[in-house]
């Protein structure tokens, strides 16, 4: 008994050692960033002749009726700080340019931060606007910013290699000024909510200790501090976002269970018979009009969204599901006309791609060249580690 007790504290010691002193599944983190970040990016440049019928002031919820349903529900969105036409263009220009810059990496401390009041303020601003892959961005957007999910395949990678820091240059401070004035702005003037104001304020010391522990005592125990907790919070971030994942499919899946098209497999005949989610009537006529087909398809859905949340522990199986979902998903964004909800669930279920095939694609499309490497630095790209995320979850 007391042998088991040693090896179950020194198996203990070793995972708490893993997962406070690397920030786990980088590859898998970096995919969910520019996934997320790309979908957002592309839905905002396609909606932009439309944006202010969507989320401005020619909609159809109106400012007055924004204002009244943030009053109620405390939502967060800078959009209700002015009901100025110009207001509303500087917000979606800011929102645009954060997702590209957060899809290249790009100062992703402070850029992941705007990213996510990007996406909640335009997002509370009209909440009927979507089709359900904005919730899963809206989710999304909060918990990356407790990532680090540059280390790899990232402009900010690409600096820590050059410069042997990721904060070198006058930009991070730069930013950090811009930003910390917006911020003051708002604290003073009371536009935040009592949560918020906190939640900001600490993102702000916390960017400013860490630039100057990165850069005064790179080396010393300050920093090793820092980047115990900043472990911690990525993991755990990490881990929220499989569980969301896992809620999902289950949620979706169970609740399909229950409805009584699904039940005698001709769920999928009706969407495919609509206008609005038929961009090939063709196609889609030639699908509905097989029942067998339809049948095998209800029922397929049903299963792999049920049975995925019971697999994560089993390699083979979770990858062979997880294969299946995302091309459910290329399926629905072509047959359905759902391509921002498909792109966003494809996003979501990167967590969960193995690391030997991220480390493989990214050798295949990553541009050679550039400058030699001088010290690794702390966003160096990580060797690839057969077990390489979170204990009993891993994304392999």
């Amino acid at each position: 008994m007391v042998d088991g007790l040693r090896r179950l504290r020194a198996d203990g010691g070793r995972a708490l050692a893993r997962v406070s002193g690397q920030a786990l599944g980088p590859y898998q983190s970096a995919v969910v960033r520019i996934g997320f970040a790309g979908t957002w990016l592309f839905f905002l440049l396609r909606e932009l002749p439309n944006r202010h019928e969507l989320y401005g002031p020619d909609g159809p919820w109106s400012w007055e009726l924004a204002q009244r349903l943030i009053d109620s529900n405390r939502a967060f969105t800078v959009l209700m700080w002015s009901d100025s036409a110009l207001w509303f263009e500087i917000v979606y220009a800011v929102a645009v340019l954060s997702s590209a810059l957060l899809m290249l990496g790009w100062r992703t401390r402070a850029t992941s931060v705007v990213f996510m009041v990007g996406v909640l303020s335009l997002q509370n601003r009209s909440v009927f606007m979507g089709d359900g892959g904005d919730n899963v961005i809206h989710l999304m957007a909060i918990y990356l910013v407790l990532t680090r999910c540059a280390r790899v395949w990232s402009l900010d990678a690409r600096r820590a290699r050059r410069l042997g820091s990721a904060s070198a240059g006058p930009a991070g401070p730069v930013l950090w000024w811009v930003l910390g004035s917006v911020f003051a702005f708002g604290a003073v003037t009371g536009r935040f909510s009592t949560v918020w104001l906190v939640v900001f304020t600490a993102l702000w010391v916390l960017a400013a200790l860490w630039w100057m522990v990165d850069r005064y005592e790179p080396e010393g125990e300050g920093r090793a501090v820092l980047d115990v907790l900043a472990n911690l919070l990525h993991n755990a971030g990490m881990l929220v976002i499989m569980v969301e994942v896992c809620l999902i499919y289950a949620t979706a899946g169970w609740y399909k269970i229950q409805g009584s098209r699904w039940q005698d497999g001709t769920a999928l005949y009706y969407p495919l018979n609509l206008d609005y989610f038929t961009p090939w009537p063709g196609v889609s006529s030639f699908l509905a009009s097989s029942g067998t087909l339809v049948m095998l398809l209800s029922y397929g859905t049903v299963a792999v969204q049920v049975a995925f949340p019971f697999t994560v522990f089993n390699r083979r199986i979770k990858n062979v599901l997880l294969a299946v979902m995302m091309l459910e998903h290329a399926g629905i964004a072509v047959l359905l006309g759902l391509p921002f909800f498909s792109l966003a669930m494809i996003a979501a279920d990167a967590v969960f791609l193995p690391t030997a095939f991220l480390v493989w694609l990214g050798a295949r499309v990553a541009v050679r060249g550039s400058v030699p490497d001088r010290e690794p630095g702390p966003y160096a790209d990580p060797a690839p580690d057969p077990e390489p995320a979170l204990p009993s979850t891993v994304p392999r």
